[in-house]
C-alpha cells in the first residue's frame, strides 16, 4: 500500500513537471532528465552494447523529447514515451548503418583500387577550411556553451570529468551540453 502511494506520488510530481516544462522551466527539464536518465541509459545500454553510443542516444532522445514536450500525451507514462522515442532513435542509426554497410561493401573494393589513400593538397585544404569555419561559429556560442563543447569533442572528457572540471552536477553538463549542440545546429544551418 504505502509502494502504491509512493507511485502516484511520483506520477503527480512528473506531472506537475511535465507541465512546468511545457511553460518552458528549465529546472523542471533537469529534474525531468535526472529521474529518467539511469533508466533510459540501462535500456539504452543493453540495446547498443556501447556507453558512447547509449550516452549520445540518450541525449538525443531527452533532446526530441523536449523540444516535443507540447505533443506529450498525459494518458501515457513520460517513461514509456521516453524510451520509445529513444527505441525509434536506436531503430533509425541501425537502418543507416545497415544502407551504408551494404552501400560501402560493394564500393570499397573498387574505392580501394581507385584512390590513394592519402589526401592531396587540396582535400588537406578543405579539411582545414571547414575545421577553421567550425571553430569560428563554436565561438560565437556563449563561454559556457563554448567550454562544454571544447571540452566533450576536442578534449574527449567525459561527462563525470567536465562536471569535475567545472564544478557542475553531471545532469547539469549533460543539459548544457544538449543545449550546445542544439545551438551549434542552429547556427550551422543559418550559414548554409
Amino acid at each position: 500500500m504505502l509502494f502504491l502511494a509512493s507511485v502516484k506520488l511520483q506520477q503527480k510530481e512528473i506531472t506537475e513537471l511535465i507541465h512546468a516544462a511545457k511553460r518552458g522551466d528549465q529546472h523542471a527539464f533537469r529534474q525531468l532528465l535526472d529521474l529518467h536518465w539511469n533508466e533510459l541509459y540501462g535500456f539504452l545500454i543493453k540495446r547498443t552494447e556501447n556507453d558512447n553510443d547509449a550516452e549520445d542516444l540518450c541525449l538525443q532522445a531527452f533532446s526530441k523529447a523536449f523540444d516535443k514536450i507540447d505533443l506529450y500525451n498525459q494518458d501515457y507514462s513520460f517513461a514509456t514515451w521516453l524510451t520509445s522515442i529513444a527505441k525509434n532513435l536506436h531503430v533509425d542509426i541501425l537502418r543507416k548503418e545497415k544502407i551504408r554497410t551494404h552501400k560501402s561493401s560493394t564500393t570499397d573494393e573498387i574505392a580501394k583500387e581507385l584512390i590513394d589513400e592519402t589526401l592531396g593538397p587540396e582535400d588537406q585544404l578543405i579539411r582545414s577550411q571547414n575545421l577553421d569555419k567550425l571553430l569560428e561559429q563554436i565561438r560565437t556560442l556563449k563561454p559556457m556553451y563554448r567550454d562544454i563543447i571544447q571540452l566533450r569533442f576536442f578534449q574527449e572528457l567525459s561527462h563525470k570529468e567536465i562536471a569535475a572540471q567545472l564544478s557542475l552536477s553531471v545532469s547539469n553538463v549533460k543539459v548544457r551540453l544538449l543545449r550546445a549542440k542544439k545551438l551549434m545546429a542552429i547556427i550551422i544551418k543559418e550559414q548554409k
